[in-house]
């Protein structure tokens, strides 16, 4: 199974970036087809009290690297990409990674 993983900084009002991410972002990401899971993290802070590195964290799984390709190569993939710019003033890493260990059946 692979994975992206976006991570999205701090962003300089968030408020405004949770009122385009739930009503403007996910709808794109939810028109993609392939992707087989999604789960979404809004971060709280470390262990320690401080402010966590990121703000909030996207992982969206795929059954194969050939499947990410096509999901993130299509005209829904390509859109959700391109609106990272309108909401994600706090920047945006975005990594891929082949997941182990996990419970398929």
């Amino acid at each position: 199974m692979q994975k992206i993983t976006v991570l999205y900084g701090h962003p300089t009002d968030p408020e405004a970036f949770e009122t385009y991410y739930e009503k403007n972002h996910l709808p794109l990401t939810a028109n993609m087809k392939g992707v087989a899971k999604m789960e979404l993290t809004k971060f709280l802070g470390t262990p320690d009290g401080k402010k966590a590195d990121y703000y909030r964290m996207a992982e969206l799984y795929f059954k194969d690297v050939e499947q990410m390709q096509k999901t993130m190569a299509s005209a829904e993939g390509q859109a959700t990409v391109l609106d990272l710019s309108n909401f994600a003033t706090g920047g945006v890493n975005v990594i891929i990674g082949t997941v182990q260990n996990t419970d398929e059946s």
